[in-house]
């Protein structure tokens, strides 16, 4: 396998952040959806008064009953840059 190749194959992560009403921290995790799935997975479950149901990278479901979602942050994940030289 040419290393070259396998570099470039970079899969994009949404970063998702759910605050819950009346819990002091937030759930943050990385998905694999883009941000537009998760936006209209937030729209269904708000409108419908059904759970939320996300999926994060390594698999495991998140799961957030409707009434109790106080907000959702969404936005994509950029490269990380490690090293004395990043900015």
């Amino acid at each position: 396998m040419d290393m070259a190749t396998k570099k470039s194959e970079v899969a994009i992560k949404t970063e998702v952040r759910i605050a819950v009403i009346r819990v002091a921290s937030d759930l943050v995790f990385e998905s694999a959806m883009s941000a537009t799935d998760v936006k209209n997975a937030v729209n269904e479950a708000l409108t419908n008064s059904k759970p939320l149901i996300l999926t994060d990278v390594r698999g495991h479901e998140i799961i957030v009953p409707a009434d109790k979602i106080g907000f959702v942050e969404v936005g994509e994940t950029g490269s990380r840059r490690v090293g004395f030289g990043a900015a």
